[in-house]
């Protein structure tokens, strides 16, 4: 026993002794820019105290254009820590971890618009620092995206980290892995990575901190005891907080913490033999901001509304940059630095803060009305150049541009010239058929159009002189118990305007005459429910009757209104059904009568930042489309930026800081049945979140009005407005075609009038199942065409090239050539991509006019 005790003993002494040994290390710096914060004095002030104290090392998170600002309003300080600066090898003592342009949260936008973050970012920081070195991503911010890592090492970045310990108001990621994880983002992708270990807790009496944001001695010890044989800790400060070095003479044990770039960490430091794979979901990234909120639900409509329109304005001006249109590079970057910015991340999570008339939300504005203006101006100016009329008096020519990558027939409406009527009116394509028509509403007509991707199509409006016919128009009828029937080939739908104009039924023909709306359930289907905690009850769109009205049918579509009140509060709905068409259309509109109290309960005097719980929180209090399915075991799926989730929440609810889940609709969120016969996605026109979980059907967030972050009253201001749109489908998303249906909702065709000239050639034509064009451009006399598939399959797919190159290359996002595509035939390429990735092709001297 005595040998037992000695050896117990000494194996204590020797571990105690490894505790004491052990070094500590920090990673400090600075976070903030113009638009955020960063007073005139802060250049100095790091120029200054990185000469002070010798072995300090600061990591940057600046907004770029700063420095434009900086060197202007002293440039002496400029120069000083340009100086700094210069040294970039591992050794350095500044590293910038993240050139973004904007600062965004990246899950809450496209994935090209985070594309653009980087390289309009480190475009700008070169201009001010031309040796700059980016190797490591890292944020102050839950900046985290699942597909990140590709997006990363397609810039030349190595490493990464996934805290954010000071800044978690708006989320943090899953505590998950030991010193150093192998990140594997969404298309297998991996880059090594500091994780917020499994030992990181969420520090108590918080609710913006996990443990590591001082290097605190409990900290330290759990990740000694877990075998982290290299801790650190972090934390980006505010520019224009005058600290200095974060941790002044802390110690860990009575040895100092090192402070370190994060390049230096990871080359010098950690130990990267053990860093096992973390296959990552977006679910692992916690995330919360004020869902349903007015403002935010405004920002995001506008920033969704630039994006799309600056993918349809690059797609089109780069055909007619084929077509000898001359790039519009100026008008195009503009809108793309202005659309970054309103993506920052503080625009989404402190919209109120700023000086009355230039706050977040009024920079948001003002921002993407310019990308907006900007778009429009390239897109008539491209179609201008690529159209001629050559018309006569009685008839017009439409042509339309497709910008997404497959073919579409859809339903489309065109404003007719004065002194024409719809019903006299003939409607042919370009080799004289004629296509199925009708009436529109005012001086409209509706018809049905092919539209080939990536290119022009054209129809003929020919002015007829007796009525033409447009066939049935028996889609909208009332039966005798009083509800309403929308019929097409493929759907059958009954509205019920004694319960509010809900959906009683919606049966879908093209499922077999599967019926989607579950009859039991007392939510009824697209009734709109909130819980208004003044008046101490749930409110209902289905409380009170509805009035119904057809606003337009025929051959091809039928519309109605439903107009009805949710307690006082009066609303109204539209439901677009179309022929041949598995997308139904939606919109909201409420008219507040005056600023209700919407959620789970008043804070309202009771507010406190530090306390875990709050009220915006609770999504299931919320106001709420709903969408109760009748699809049994029902699974979730939603995408995000170059991904899509299956999710494994067994639901979204939550009510406190620490128990934060991914509940984020970015443009579409999934339910299908188990056995995946049948499903029905949701698409929204903006970043929101959603409601699901057993007994709780899909709910869509429309409208939070109460408390939120650091006790602001996110007020209601106006009328709300949503656009929204359901597609049921066959199988998993997948199968179903939900990314498809959902880029072609975003990005809708593109009508003007005119044909093409004469000389007008078509450029990229792409041939695989679920790939999408993300973008096409010009640089230079090149042609850059970006694709990502989301189909499910490596299978090889076709890309049909356009005449005019002198060399196709498959290369990185910073401009690395991978290697040659050698055309088939000279005129497509064979390429495979994986699930999620993204490749970029460039095509050499294609003839761009200068």
């Amino acid at each position: 026993m005595n040998k037992l005790r000695f050896y117990l003993a000494l194996f204590l002494l020797l571990s105690t002794s490894s505790v004491m040994a052990q070094q500590a290390y920090f990673i400090d710096g600075y976070h903030g820019g113009i638009y955020g914060h960063y007073p005139v004095w802060n250049t100095r002030f790091m120029a200054d105290l990185l000469k002070r104290h010798p072995g300090w090392k600061i990591n940057l998170e600046i907004e770029p254009v700063t420095w434009d600002d900086a060197k202007v309003k002293d440039r002496q300080a400029y120069d000083a820590f340009k100086q700094w600066f210069s040294d970039q090898s591992v050794n350095g003592r500044i590293e910038y971890v993240n050139p973004s342009y904007g600062q965004s949260y990246l899950y809450n936008i496209s994935g090209e618009s985070i594309i653009r973050q980087f390289s309009y970012g480190m475009k700008k920081l070169r201009e001010h620092f031309p040796n700059a070195v980016f190797e490591t991503y890292s944020s102050e911010e839950p900046c985290f995206t699942s597909a990140l890592p590709q997006l990363l090492l397609s810039y030349g970045f190595k490493y990464a980290s996934l805290k954010n310990p000071n800044t978690c108001w708006g989320g943090y990621t899953r505590a998950w892995g030991g010193e150093l994880v192998k990140w594997q983002g969404s298309d297998g992708s991996q880059i090594l990575t500091v994780p917020r270990y499994a030992c990181e807790d969420l520090l108590p009496g918080s609710t913006w901190q996990t443990t590591a944001w001082n290097n605190s001695k409990s900290y330290l010890d759990a990740a000694v005891r877990m075998g982290i044989q290299h801790p650190v800790g972090m934390c980006l400060q505010d520019a224009g907080w005058k600290n200095g070095p974060w941790l002044k003479d802390a110690t860990y044990n009575g040895l100092p913490v090192q402070y370190e770039t994060w390049r230096h960490y990871f080359e010098k430091v950690a130990d990267q033999r053990q860093a096992p794979v973390w296959k990552f979901s977006q679910e692992d990234i916690r995330v919360s901001l004020v869902w349903g909120a007015q403002v935010l639900q405004r920002i995001a409509q506008q920033v969704r509304t630039s994006e799309n329109k600056l993918a349809t304005a690059e797609k089109i001006a780069a055909l007619a940059a084929y077509n000898k249109f001359r790039w519009p590079a100026t008008d195009l970057d503009s809108a793309w630095e202005a659309l970054l910015l309103a993506q920052h991340h503080d625009c989404w999570i402190v919209p109120y803060n700023g000086q009355p008339g230039d706050t977040w939300v009024d920079k948001v504005a003002a921002w993407t009305s310019f990308s907006d203006r900007k778009a429009d101006q390239v897109i008539s100016a491209a179609l201008g150049a690529l159209l001629q009329n050559n018309g006569k008096p009685d008839e017009q020519y439409i042509s339309i541009f497709n910008p997404t990558s497959h073919d579409r027939t859809e339903w489309v409406s065109v404003q007719l010239p004065a002194g024409w009527t719809s019903d006299h009116v003939l409607v042919s394509d370009t080799l004289g058929r004629k296509t199925p028509q009708q009436q529109g509403p005012g001086n409209t007509i509706v018809f049905r159009a092919f539209a080939p991707q990536l290119s022009l199509n054209t129809y003929k409006l020919k002015r007829s002189a007796s009525p033409v016919a447009t066939g049935s128009a028996n889609a909208f009828r009332q039966l005798p118990g009083g509800r309403y029937v929308l019929e097409t080939d493929m759907y059958r739908l009954e509205i019920d305007p004694a319960k509010g104009g809900a959906i009683s039924s919606l049966v879908a023909k093209f499922l077999g005459g599967k019926e989607l709306v579950k009859k039991s359930d007392s939510l009824g289907f697209n009734s709109i429910r909130g819980y208004f905690y003044d008046e101490g009850k749930f409110l209902s769109s289905a409380d009170n009757p509805a009035t119904v009205q057809v606003l337009q049918q025929g051959a091809g579509q039928v519309k109605v209104r439903v107009s009805g009140k949710i307690g006082i509060h009066p609303f109204t709905q539209f439901i677009t059904l179309a022929q041949g068409q598995r997308r139904i259309d939606m919109q909201v509109k409420i008219d507040w009568q005056g600023n209700p109290g919407i959620g789970a309960y008043s804070q309202k005097h009771s507010y406190k930042a530090e306390a875990l719980k709050k009220a915006f929180y609770d999504d299931r209090y919320k106001l709420q489309v709903m969408f109760p399915l009748d699809l049994a075991d029902q699974l979730i799926s939603k995408d995000a930026p170059f991904d899509v989730t299956e999710s494994t929440l067994p639901n979204t609810f939550f009510e406190s800081w620490d128990s934060i889940k991914n509940n984020i609709i970015l443009h579409w969120v999934d339910v299908r049945e188990g056995k995946e016969k049948a499903g029905m996605a949701l698409f929204t026109d903006h970043t929101t979140s959603y409601v699901h979980g057993e007994g709780t059907p899909l709910g869509l967030v429309l409208q939070y009005a109460g408390k939120g972050l650091w006790g602001r009253d996110y007020d209601i201001t106006g009328p709300t407005l949503v656009n929204y749109a359901i597609l049921p489908h066959t199988g998993n998303w997948v199968k179903g075609n939900v990314y498809t249906e959902s880029t072609a909702w975003n990005e809708p065709l593109l009508l003007a009038p005119g044909k093409p000239a004469a000389n007008y050639s078509p450029l990229f034509g792409v041939k695989a199942r679920g790939w999408e064009v993300t973008t096409m451009l010009a640089d230079g006399n090149d042609l850059v065409l970006r694709l990502f598939n989301y189909g499910g399959t490596d299978k090889e797919g076709q890309i049909l090239v356009p005449g005019r190159f002198k060399d196709i290359s498959l290369e990185e996002l910073d401009g690395r050539r991978v290697r040659s595509l050698i055309p088939v035939a000279g005129s497509r390429v064979a390429l495979s991509i994986p699930q999620f990735g993204v490749r970029t092709l460039r095509f050499k001297d294609a003839g761009i006019a200068k």
